[in-house]
């Protein structure tokens, strides 16, 4: 698969395939991390997040597998065994097209535009994701003429990469495509989304950090707490977010008066 972290789709034993990124991948381990605890939060408050696992991965499998490798430049380097993040295909790689780019008159389409794309600024402020929102638009192959459905994938940088710090900005989670935002009227349009980061209770957010191995934290693994803490203060600080981005100089919602 593209990206830096250079995962692999690998069909898993309960017959779903998943894009896999492991832990010595040419990134750092805290990509993992990070995407576990972001896509937990993100199916919290509702968003369509593409559903993150534990994805065991054998030596006995990447023994017979000579292709599982990095590629550094001239380098090859071999992936290592043991626990790694998976992110849900979704559906049958077979059966399924996928694409990350639809042309306008296929955006407005897309059966969860609203909520995907307003509710996913909302979380991007919150989370402080440093990197453009990333998707993918999926539909049967088979049903052609159907409307696209999407998909938040690739989390990796929110908490800003492997710092976990928030270095916020007005532009920071906007989506390059400004029609996502043509609905926005007011503070409202990013309901329920919004009320529902407000109202995460401490406990709900430590049960999103539930079994992450210390591993995908290091070199301070104490540090993801201290993570925890910071993004329970966050909650109330994402209204005035969305107001300083509405005030920049994009100006991303023009319709909201």
């Amino acid at each position: 698969m593209r990206g830096a972290s250079q995962p692999w789709l690998v069909r898993c034993d309960d017959g779903a395939s998943y894009v896999v990124k492991f832990q010595n991948n040419p990134q750092h381990a805290r990509v993992l991390a990070n995407e576990m605890l972001a896509s937990r939060l993100a199916q919290r408050i509702g968003l369509p997040v593409a559903s993150p696992a534990f994805v065991e991965v054998s030596g006995a499998l990447l023994g017979s597998s000579p292709h599982l490798i990095f590629e550094l430049g001239e380098r090859r380097e071999p992936i290592l065994p043991g626990t790694q993040f998976g992110s849900r295909f979704p559906g049958v790689p077979s059966e399924t097209l996928v694409v990350d780019f639809l042309p306008d008159r296929l955006l407005r389409r897309v059966a969860n535009l609203s909520a995907a794309f307003l509710g996913a600024f909302v979380f991007d402020k919150w989370t402080c994701n440093c990197d453009g929102r990333q998707v993918i638009f999926h539909r049967r192959a088979d049903e052609t003429g159907a409307a696209y459905s999407v998909t938040m994938i690739d989390q990796g940088f929110c908490f800003n990469d492997g710092e976990w710090t928030f270095p916020d900005s007005p532009l920071r989670g906007l989506y390059p495509r400004r029609l996502v935002y043509e609905k926005v009227r007011g503070m409202e349009s990013f309901e329920p989304f919004l009320t529902r980061v407000e109202n995460l209770a401490m406990d709900e957010l430590e049960e999103c950090v539930r079994g992450i191995p210390d591993k995908w934290c290091e070199p301070y693994p104490h540090e993801l707490a201290q993570l925890m803490i910071a993004l329970y203060a966050r909650r109330f600080a994402v209204r005035q977010a969305i107001i300083d981005a509405r005030n920049s100089v994009l100006a991303p919602f023009p319709n909201w008066h």
